[in-house]
């Protein structure tokens, strides 16, 4: 009997440990729950941000991508699938377009990426009146792209400043706002101008973040200026280039108002200046092919995806993560 008392003693124990232990894990579960919830509810504004101004929008681009959108005498749609996209292919003016933007990302960005690095180490390196050096380098950025433009027109116009120094020092002139050759090239010099200083300023904080002892190591080592900034400057900003490139193939996809006002809204001279954002505005705004112009903006973003792919496996972007 008293064995068998113990014995149901101990099964109420362990009945009762097992009912404690449940409701700490509900009293957990639910303390877990309310963190959840007050951790959501802080995040919603960006939420909120996130799906009107990003997700929204792609879902309806798509939705657009898919129709034929008839904008006159009233709204419709007019499911027609993937035609606008079999469109692209057979349209020249879109190939035309994605020949210069892609000929103007190649160019721009290595340069302005190399110019940038360039003027950063001058700064870096502590010339006399560096922080008037920055003032005077980086006012291009900061001044509207629309007054840059109609500065450069005046500059690149057959009787402006650029020709004038040209036939001065014995150089061909060019029609730079008139000639196919040459028209693409002018909103490059320009572009490289204006936003060089931009990434020069993400360089230069960059390289004063490189510990001193790396180079100290290195002079130890025999290592000279040149040989410290091959292989201790330019390892140690990888990182910073890979950003640099990548937002500087972002920004130059994207061209459009420099193309637009050099053109008039044409992409003229002969389509030379024509750039994929311009013939989306011209399919959209001109032509009320609002489908149309959707397909045309998934093309773009998908070859700006391929290339951001590409170049973050070229530069490690798996080690750069870490």
């Amino acid at each position: 009997m008293h064995q068998r008392s113990l014995h149901l003693t101990r099964c109420e124990i362990g009945g009762g440990f097992l009912v404690l232990q449940a409701r700490k894990r509900r009293r957990k579960t639910r303390g877990n729950i309310a963190e959840n919830l007050a951790g959501y509810l802080f995040m919603m504004p960006a939420i909120l941000v996130l799906i009107t101004f990003v997700i929204l929008p792609i879902v309806w681009a798509v939705f657009l991508s898919l129709h034929k959108v008839q904008l006159l005498g009233g709204i419709k749609y007019e499911f027609i699938g993937f035609r606008n996209f079999t469109r692209l292919v057979e349209d020249e003016r879109v190939w035309i377009a994605l020949k210069n933007t892609v000929e103007y990302v190649a160019i721009v960005v290595p340069i302005q990426t190399i110019l940038a690095l360039v003027l950063a180490v001058t700064l870096n390196s502590g010339i006399r009146g560096k922080n008037w050096w920055r003032i005077l380098f980086f006012l291009p950025t900061v001044t509207s792209s629309a007054v840059l433009t109609l500065i450069f027109m005046w500059i690149y116009n057959t009787d402006g400043l650029l020709n004038d120094f040209f036939a001065f020092v014995g150089l061909p002139t060019y029609n730079w706002l008139g000639d196919p050759a040459v028209a693409l090239k002018g909103i490059m010099i320009m572009n490289i101008w204006s936003t060089a200083p931009f990434y020069m300023v993400i360089y230069l904080a960059a390289l004063q973040d490189i510990p001193q002892s790396l180079y100290e190591a290195a002079e130890l080592d025999g290592a000279n200026d040149w040989q410290k900034f091959i292989y201790v400057t330019i390892p140690m900003l990888k990182p910073v280039t890979f950003f640099v490139v990548a937002m500087g193939i972002i920004g130059t996809f994207q061209l459009f108002d420099q193309s637009y006002i050099f053109s008039n809204g044409n992409g003229g001279p002969n389509n030379a200046t024509l750039t994929v954002v311009l013939l989306i505005y011209q399919a959209v705004f001109r032509n009320l092919q609002m489908g149309y112009g959707a397909a045309i903006a998934f093309l773009l973003a998908m070859v700006i995806i391929i290339i951001t792919l590409v170049q973050r496996r070229i530069f490690g972007g798996s080690e750069m993560g870490r």
